[in-house]
């Protein structure tokens, strides 16, 4: 009887020591399928997501492209050329006369706009992805606030400014000399929506205008004071890469 018992005690031990050894494989597969699916994961999703790190960090503070989408600064920038705009220099010194500067749209920063709005204004961040490429295709989510501008800088903080209606500038008492500037407003009052300016820049503003005077949404529009806050200025537009036929530094 003894033996029977001794033998049924040594059968159960063998049966839980297997059931146990069962589970200890068990989960150590379980591990294991949960190690690959990492492994196999940062394997395809690794190097992608770096990348859009990389291009987002790269972007945000060192340069970006951009692309002219309307002709207010013909005839020097042409519709549908690619720009690099650079986003070091301005860190280091306040702009400069005659720079071709990117900068946040007026519809982020000039209060009469800001009051007009039906919404709140768009973080950094939404506006950061709703300008992203592939996102910003999406019809729904543009936001104006979040557009960027190219204009020209006429004058910066302190200087005597004046516009005629034809859109040529007086700065601290001397006419300017703008080569690149071709297309000046009608003289014709009818057709002529350019309106004479004379001001006087506040201090951490800039003031900005269209290389082409007769059709260009600039300082002289924005209706909460026209002036451009430093601050809001993205970079500087210091090449054209497309065309390949006028690649090469901007004037």
């Amino acid at each position: 009887m003894t033996q029977n018992w001794n033998c049924l005690n040594t059968v159960r031990f063998i049966f839980i020591r297997d059931k146990q050894v069962q589970k200890k494989k068990l989960s150590e597969l379980k591990t294991d399928t949960k190690k690959c699916w990492w492994s196999s994961f940062f394997d395809t999703w690794g190097p992608i997501s770096l990348t859009i790190l990389f291009y987002i960090g790269f972007r945000h503070f060192i340069a970006e492209a951009r692309y002219i989408p309307s002709g207010s600064m013909l005839p020097g920038l042409k519709i549908n050329d690619r720009l690099i705009v650079e986003k070091l220099s301005l860190r280091e010194r306040s702009p400069s006369r005659g720079e071709i500067v990117v900068f946040n749209s007026p519809y982020s920063f000039d209060n009469k706009l800001i009051a007009e709005r039906k919404r709140r204004l768009p973080s950094k961040f939404q506006c950061s992805l709703t300008t992203f490429p592939l996102i910003s295709w999406i019809p729904i989510l543009p936001d104006r606030a979040c557009d960027a501008y190219i204009k020209r800088i006429v004058a910066l903080e302190g200087d005597r400014l004046s516009i005629n209606s034809k859109g040529e500038v007086v700065l601290n008492g001397r006419s300017i000399e703008e080569t690149y500037v071709e297309y000046f407003c009608p003289s014709n009052s009818k057709f002529n929506l350019c309106r004479p300016i004379t001001t006087i820049v506040p201090k951490g503003h800039v003031f900005v205008l269209g290389d082409n005077r007769a059709n260009s949404w600039d300082s002289r529009f924005w209706p909460g004071g026209g002036f451009l806050p430093q601050k809001e200025i993205i970079g500087k537009a210091t090449w054209r890469f497309w065309p390949i036929s006028r690649f090469g530094m901007l004037d």
